[in-house]
């Protein structure tokens, strides 16, 4: 310094450079400060004094910090409301306070959290103090977040958080760094899942490959201009400033020895105290204002108020997806004129989802899921109504899917240690994406994982078998009551007992050579043939006689009628009903014990209604004591298959879902079930997702797409069929067939005519032994002969 001194060039932090500014602006030495950030770190505003006075000696190299302005609308374009900032230990939080207070403004919800050197110990220590509910919340939080650190901590915190299965491929992370290169682009993609924002300092290069390396009357070293060169990739940006800084002034130099301005150098000694400011600093400063370089940053140039105003930012971005080595590609830039240039729109949310391989768990449950092929060393195939849904919606937005069954092969239920089994904690630890098969939406679930909008409605049925029919083989005589027909056999001997008394007491005439007579048998004889339509042979001629015949055989018509009507009404519907009709039968009998699969959704609601002292309808009160004997082990079941089971073959009633129960009952081959239910429905099946899974709008969008159109009802058609071979409400044996009757029905009618045959048989052969033994007892005309 004691030599003399032109300008001050300085690459430091901004703790130091207030000191030379301080001694700068005495000393009238044109100072060039390059701000160097540390290890890497985003850079924070220094806050440097500047005023309009002529004291003002320090000129920043690099532009402003515009971190706050490009946070600010990448965030903005990605209408994010909930996200997290990470910060390193070196970062000076204070450098993002103005992008604070305007997310606060616009009601954002943001989180800090700063990043600990031992990343691994900073994760340990969260699952050991976090409950299983906090560290859900945590890990919906982790889905947005902004990293504002340098290239070597973003790389081992995302390693640490993907490791340790804290986030999933929904997730999206933007990191923000002037000090990125294309080297750390390539690492931090392949060491991330989801989708990745990388926002970097750029500089222009020429398109001119042959221009590259000259600026100017200048030419530079091959190895630093060009961009692909390893050196040139691992430089720091605040070094390329340094190499431009002493271009500008190597040419702020040569232009005053041409102008012959040239003033002598300034003195500083740190022993002298009496050192003057320099004469000719003012001339040097406006010199090196005034100039201007096309260096490795582009355009070096100073406004009026001492910074450098030229600056471009690159926004890259990478697709979701989990597939290592994905590609990268430019989203837009920005720079402080012109703003935003491109577009950010997040392609999760649209109807594009090609690439995107989902993991799906499910449950095996009919029809919903159902195993349509299992090859030996192949992948399971899978068929069913939720299946037809999953395609329908993989067919529109263009994602594949793997599919796997539950380890436990349950839906999912809360356990002692806050944990979920089942379904639901494949979708809780993150080792699913979505969750589909009967599965409802229950509050508790809704709790810990995502649904869709509901598919298809959902209420509770039961199942149980039907009544078997007995074979009446009197089938014919059962439009009458037996008292009925015992008070026409009554009526038919009491009028043929008058018809007969009517005529002893006044005689009919006969016509001369008439053979018919009018004895008891012979009344009674007529009397049964006018009553089944057969007519008789007595002629009787008296008025009373007549009046009599006249009102019984009216009496006769109207019977017969009546049993021809109900005859054929018996023959067709056999009229056998069961006494459990409704749910509220089925709480109130305690003949077929009942049940439901244990800790399942239906026992869930089940056991919430029974035991709420509010509820008005006591038929789940007395529902919960059936089901809950000896703890519930007597009459539940572990799975669904094995409570259909029990129907079928024993004395139970099994409570379901409605739907899972009319598919059994219309395929059973033997139509052996019917059900009932309740056909208010209160919830809805739908498709679980982890919680705050971006796939839930754009799914539950199509859901209601393929309600409006009616290709839902047609996959409903498909699986749950109207005309199918089993009546599902009949409580008896009734399939669709046509009305023939079988030899059943007739059984009656032929043993009456085979009781009347043998009985005319037998009085035959007494008629016979008679007529016999009464000739034996009368002498014949040969012996009376004789006698004579």
């Amino acid at each position: 310094m004691n030599q003399g001194i032109l300008a001050l060039v300085s690459s430091i932090g901004c703790t130091s450079a207030g000191s030379l500014q301080s001694l700068a602006d005495a000393m009238h030495i044109p100072h060039l400060f390059i701000q160097r950030s540390t290890a890497g770190t985003p850079r924070s505003g220094c806050g440097l004094t500047r005023s309009n006075r002529n004291d003002d000696y320090t000129l920043s190299v690099r532009p402003p910090v515009y971190l706050n302005e490009v946070i600010l609308r990448v965030v903005t374009e990605y209408a994010w409301q909930k996200f997290i900032i990470f910060y390193d230990s070196e970062y000076d939080i204070r450098g993002i306070q103005e992008f604070l207070d305007k997310v606060s403004q616009q009601g954002m919800d943001v989180a800090l959290q700063k990043v600990e050197n031992n990343i691994n110990k900073m994760i340990t220590t969260l699952f050991d103090t976090m409950r299983i509910e906090e560290l859900n919340r945590y890990r919906d939080t982790l889905r947005r977040a902004i990293l504002v650190m340098n290239p070597a901590t973003a790389k081992s915190f995302i390693s640490e958080v993907v490791e340790t299965n804290l986030v999933a491929f929904d997730c999206h992370w933007i990191i923000i760094n002037e000090e990125i290169n294309d080297v750390d682009v390539q690492e931090l993609v392949r060491r991330s899942i989801g989708r990745l924002t990388i926002i970097r300092q750029t500089f222009p290069v020429p398109q001119n490959i042959s221009q590259r390396c000259f600026r100017g009357n200048h030419r530079i070293s091959s190895t630093l201009c060009d961009p692909k060169d390893p050196f040139a990739q691992n430089m720091e940006i605040s070094n390329l400033y340094i190499y431009d800084t002493v271009l500008l002034l190597a040419n702020a130099f040569h232009k005053k020895l041409e102008d012959r301005k040239w003033h002598s150098m300034a003195s500083l000694s740190c022993i002298r105290k009496n050192s003057k400011p320099w004469q000719g600093g003012r001339s040097m400063l406006e010199t090196i204002k005034k100039g201007g370089v096309s260096g490795l940053t582009g355009e070096l140039e100073f406004g009026e108020n001492g910074g450098n105003p030229n600056v471009h930012f690159e926004i890259l971005g990478t697709n979701y997806g989990e597939e290592l080595g994905r590609g990268v590609r430019k989203l837009g830039c920005w720079n402080p004129v012109t703003g935003l240039n491109g577009s950010l729109t997040d392609k999760k949310l649209e109807n594009n989802m090609r690439g995107v391989v989902l993991r799906v768990v499910t449950v095996l449950e009919e029809p919903f899921v159902m195993v349509s092929e299992n090859v030996l060393g192949k992948p399971k195939k899978y068929q069913g109504f939720s299946i037809d849904v999953l395609d329908a919606l993989s067919n529109y937005l263009g994602f594949n899917y793997e599919i796997y069954v539950a380890p436990d092969h349950k839906y999912g239920s809360p356990q002692e240690d806050g944990t979920w089994n089942g379904l639901v904690g494949e979708l809780v630890f993150k080792r699913a994406d979505i969750g589909i098969s009967a599965l409802t939406i229950t509050p508790d679930r809704e709790n810990v994982v995502d649904f869709t909008t509901r598919y298809m409605d959902y209420s509770v049925g039961v199942l149980l078998r039907r009544a078997e029919k007995t074979v009446d083989m009197f089938a014919c005589l059962a439009p009458f009551d037996l008292s009925l027909w015992a008070c026409i056999a009554g009526t038919v001997l009491l009028v043929g007992l008058l018809v007969y008394l009517l005529n002893w007491l006044n005689p009919p005439r006969l016509q001369m050579g008439s053979m018919a007579s009018t004895t008891l048998y012979n009344s009674m004889w007529f009397v049964y043939g006018s009553f089944v339509q057969q007519g008789g042979e007595v002629p009787y001629t008296t008025l009373a006689t007549r009046m009599m015949m006249g009102a019984w055989w009216l009496f006769a018509l109207i019977v017969i009628s009546s049993y021809t009507a109900n005859l054929a009404a018996f023959l067709t519907i056999t009229r056998i009903e069961s006494s459990i009709q409704s749910l509220q039968d089925l709480s109130k009998q305690t003949d077929i014990p009942y049940g439901t699969v244990l800790d399942s959704a239906v026992y869930e609601h089940v056991r919430m209604k029974g035991l709420n002292p509010f509820e008005r309808d006591s038929m789940y009160s007395q529902m919960w004591r059936m089901i809950n004997r000896s703890n519930g082990s007597e009459n539940n079941v572990l799975e669904s298959q094995a409570g259909i089971q029990k129907v079928k073959y024993g004395n139970y009633a099994f409570v379901w879902d409605a739907a899972v129960l009319e598919y059994v009952a219309i395929n059973d081959p033997d139509c052996s079930f019917y059900t009932i239910g309740n056909t208010v429905a209160d919830r809805g099946y739908g498709i679980a997702l982890q919680h705050g899974s971006p796939y839930r709008d754009v799914f539950s969008q199509r859901i209601l797409e393929l309600q409006q159109s009616g290709d839902m009802d047609i996959l409903k058609h498909k699986w749950w069929p109207k005309n199918g071979q089993c009546d599902l409400y009949s409580s008896v044996d009734t399939k669709q067939k046509g009305g023939a009757l079988d030899i059943k029905s007739f059984a009656g009618v032929f043993c009456i005519l085979a009781a009347g045959i043998v009985l005319s048989c037998f009085i035959a052969m007494l008629e016979t032994w008679w007529s016999k033994r009464k000739g034996s007892r009368v002498p014949s005309k040969e012996f009376q002969v004789l006698i004579q």
